[in-house]
């Protein structure tokens, strides 16, 4: 890790939880329920960051199409963790009314927001909200301009115009997620921090493999005075024994790898060992997880760990025990120590 304790030298970096606000069925209410009581949890035990993806159609079992709202509902239920998206699709959003919706939820939570932006793939998100998916970009670059811009309190878009509530601080909370060398050293170039998928789709090498030069070009490239972070997203599920954690996740993560197959990201065929394989997925016992990671190569130069669950849609109980075993045995193993709940978690 790059960040560490001065006093002894120990890994030091941010610990976050994602959720693609997913369940079974189509009780909608019920999986944001779950999604939120997921908040609360990494609340107390400690995680430092929560994020949500923003998916306007449909995964299997929901998807979140309005992160906004839902982060701030979990502002009033939680104290001290830090809200974020990985990510919002910013070529499907009024950059200055995202800014509004970004500095109301940041002024709720008392200064708790961060947001990650991408461009997001699905044509049909394009085709619904009048946008051409060619131009995605082209509309991700000038939006990410302006919505800067907005959340810098600056006069945008017309003279004598300002976002209300006026904004805090956002250079150092705003962040990209991108899927290539290139996407990297642009993030970079823009003074972004970088936010790296769980998997690297259309690739035969493992996802580190493929990842390690995207975060090294960022680095690279980073000409800020303040120190660059990349948060890296891994499919995390710890549970008693492998065996255990297969039962809860096996058969989802399958699946996943079937559809994404359908859509050339994944070979045909793959059988169920390869699909984890494909997720880059870090599962079973708290032990072989620390021993897995402690080989994971963009690790090393991350600066926040952010742990999924999806493409998997655990039960509730066993989704709130896997956080519980990251915060208390994989994290801990790794270098990472709560914060107090009395103390905020750091930017």
């Amino acid at each position: 890790m790059t960040d560490t304790t001065p006093a002894t030298g120990t890994p030091r970096f941010r610990l976050g939880f994602l959720t693609h606000v997913q369940g079974r069925g189509d009780d909608l209410a019920r999986t944001y329920r779950n999604a939120q009581d997921l908040f609360v949890a990494a609340d107390e035990l400690g995680f430092d960051v929560g994020w949500v993806a923003q998916h306007h159609v449909p995964l299997g079992g929901g998807g979140l199409s309005s992160p906004w709202t839902f982060l701030a509902h979990a502002a009033a239920r939680t104290t001290r963790i830090r809200l974020g998206t990985a990510i919002t699709v910013l070529p499907l959003e009024d950059p200055v009314r995202l800014a509004e919706d970004v500095a109301t939820v940041d002024t709720l939570s008392g200064g708790r927001v961060e947001i990650g932006v991408g461009s997001g793939s699905d044509p049909t998100e394009y085709a619904a909200f009048g946008q051409d998916a060619a131009r995605k970009r082209e509309l991700t670059t000038e939006h990410l301009r302006l919505l800067r811009q907005a959340l810098s309190g600056d006069e945008v878009r017309t003279p004598g115009f300002r976002i209300q509530p006026t904004p805090g601080d956002f250079e150092s909370r705003i962040w990209q997620g991108v899927f290539s060398r290139e996407g990297a050293a642009h993030a970079a170039a823009a003074g972004s921090h970088l936010l790296l998928n769980r998997a690297a789709y259309g690739y035969d090498e493992p996802t580190d493999a493929v990842q390690r030069p995207w975060a090294d070009a960022f680095r690279a490239g980073w000409d800020r005075p303040r120190a660059p972070r990349i948060g890296l997203s891994r499919f995390v599920f710890p549970a008693k024994d492998r065996r255990t954690a297969l039962s809860h996740i096996g058969d989802d993560v399958h699946r996943a790898a079937l559809r994404m197959a359908a859509h050339g990201a994944f070979p045909a065929g793959l059988d169920a060992d390869e699909a984890l394989r494909r997720f880059h997925s870090f599962y079973g016992h708290p032990d072989e997880i620390v021993t897995a990671l402690r080989e994971e190569k963009v690790l090393p130069v991350a600066t926040d760990l952010i742990t999924q669950f999806n493409p998997a849609v655990p039960d509730h109980d066993a989704a709130l025990r896997a956080l519980e075993l990251i915060a208390t045995e994989v994290a801990p193993a790794l270098g990472w120590k709560p914060r107090a709940r009395t103390e905020p978690a750091g930017v």
